[in-house]
């Protein structure tokens, strides 16, 4: 037996808890919805692309790699502290 729901007039529909947590839907995760034919649609959860999730995720660590380089000098993070702050750590 299917679950009755209202649409809105801004054309929204509350997916009832029960079914939400079968799917496993989390609030502002995308769903998929599929048409069956003229008076026949199905949700779903979308299945997750692991590879392109993946290759998302390194080309952003990439990007914030890139952004950043001109950080990377080699030096310690004790020397770089150092360097801010103006220590020497061997005073006259």
């Amino acid at each position: 037996m299917g679950k009755l729901t209202n649409l809105t007039v801004k054309g929204q529909i509350t997916i009832p808890k029960d079914v939400r947590d079968a799917l496993g839907l989390i609030a502002n995760a995308p769903v998929e919805i599929e048409m069956l034919g003229l008076d026949e649609a199905v949700i779903r959860k979308p299945k997750q692309d692991h590879a392109a999730e993946r290759d998302r995720l390194v080309a952003e660590m990439r990007a914030v790699s890139e952004r950043y380089k001109l950080f990377r000098t080699g030096e310690s993070t004790d020397e770089i502290m150092r360097d801010i702050r103006g220590d020497d750590p061997f005073p006259p």
